[in-house]
């Protein structure tokens, strides 16, 4: 089984990209899980048509200990196994702690134990620090791919995660799968995020163009594959779940001076 986390700014598109990518897979004939490390708990509504499903740690407080499997995984679009660990009330405690209890307690039932062959995490935000660093910190995830685009606080984030991700590489085996460009229309983005990926040493494993088919999709509560599977989106989709799928390029990366990300929209998004 491979495990895979996604990161990238906050507002970027993880959570879309993630579950539009698991419905390639799943249509590809892959068994995938979808673990959401997000306190909002949006991370498999696509896949779920919308539900809202049970987190980890609301059905922790209502049922106490007592918890099976059944009781906090659901199974979405294309037999997608769908796991949301949830958050503290707002205001109260830390939702990074919240990530690490459900993913130890998805261990102790055995939720990785399933003939899988993908589990998914989609991560809040940038945050690298604290519970949100797990799959990092603790080798839950193996591969991390950072979505990004050719906004400069979306690149600063990738390579702040970069960062992240070499300080763990040593303990806990992780390794950069590359950078998925979910495009803003930015100026000369598919070159600049090509550069910077290479600066950083990995891949831009996609370019995903920006079609309003994702939001009608997204209104219609279902990724773009499902609502509309002839669409040029879900090909794109499709394309980037099978470089996934495909994908041997594994790196530590090379984080950038703060003035090199600056040079690179100069370069790109300014001077042309």
């Amino acid at each position: 089984m491979r495990k895979i986390a996604i990161y990238g700014k906050g507002g970027i598109g993880k959570s879309t990209t993630t579950q539009n990518t698991v419905a390639g897979l799943a249509e590809m004939g892959k068994k995938v899980m979808v673990v959401g490390c997000d306190p909002k708990a949006d991370s498999t509504r696509l896949l779920l048509h919308g539900l809202s499903q049970k987190t980890v740690l609301d059905t922790l407080r209502e049922e106490g200990e007592d918890v099976d499997l059944d009781d906090i995984l659901k199974t979405g679009y294309g037999s997608a196994v769908c796991v949301e660990s949830g958050g503290p009330e707002p205001g109260v405690g830390c939702a990074g702690r919240g990530i690490i209890t459900s993913i130890n307690l998805l261990e102790q039932l055995g939720a990785y134990e399933q003939e899988l062959d993908y589990a998914f995490y989609d991560v809040l935000g940038d945050v690298v620090c604290g519970g949100f660093a797990m799959p990092i910190r603790e080798g839950k995830a193996q591969e991390i791919y950072i979505v990004v685009s050719g906004e400069m606080m979306a690149m600063y984030a990738a390579n702040n995660i970069c960062k992240g991700i070499v300080k763990y590489a040593d303990a806990g085996g992780v390794r950069l799968g590359g950078l998925i460009c979910n495009s803003r229309k930015v100026d000369n983005e598919y070159e600049m995020i090509d550069q910077l990926a290479k600066q950083l040493g990995t891949q831009m494993i996609h370019f995903v163009p920006r079609d309003n088919m994702v939001q009608r999709a997204e209104i219609n509560r279902q990724t773009v594959i499902e609502y509309d599977p002839s669409h040029a989106q879900a090909d794109e989709y499709r394309s980037l779940a099978t470089k996934i799928d495909k994908n041997e390029m594994f790196v530590i990366p090379t984080p950038l001076p703060i003035e090199d990300l600056e040079k690179l929209l100069i370069d790109f998004g300014i001077a042309n």
